[in-house]
């Protein structure tokens, strides 16, 4: 299957955070596909449950906006996300696939039951894992 084309990145108005155009890479393809194949759904509003410090690739790295040493480690200590936010989630349209996954599989469920009426297929659930698996981890 062919992978997608590049997309849109989010820009914030926060002034403890700065971003650039990420580079394509072999992986952006990957992560287009990956994107588009996890299903959507609406998480209970004020929730943050699965906000917490995470991985990610590299590539998604290099789309998050860069935050300050100070906010990372308040974040880090608070068991957060520096990209959380008081309205939720400041990087949402380029949230790594890992933010995507929760709630759409058993293997990362939502504390609050909330889900897609479909749950992402099984065959790119797997797909997704091995791209963890094999590419370099990052904590965001």
């Amino acid at each position: 299957m062919p992978f997608g084309s590049s997309g849109a990145l989010a820009v914030l108005p926060e002034s403890h955070c700065a971003i650039e155009k990420p580079p394509v890479t072999p992986n952006s393809h990957k992560i287009r596909f990956f994107r588009q194949r996890i299903p959507a759904f609406e998480c209970q509003p004020g929730c943050h449950d699965c906000c917490g410090p995470v991985t990610t690739s590299s590539e998604e790295m290099s789309r998050l906006p860069v935050v300050s040493e100070a906010v990372h480690a308040t974040a880090l200590a608070d068991l957060s996300c520096p990209h959380l936010g008081r309205n939720g989630c400041q990087v949402y349209l380029e949230r790594p696939l890992i933010c995507r996954l929760f709630g759409t599989t058993s293997r990362l469920a939502c504390p609050n039951g909330k889900r897609p009426e479909l749950m992402i297929d099984p065959a790119i659930e797997q797909q997704i894992f091995a791209f963890f698996k094999d590419t370099r981890q990052v904590l965001v």
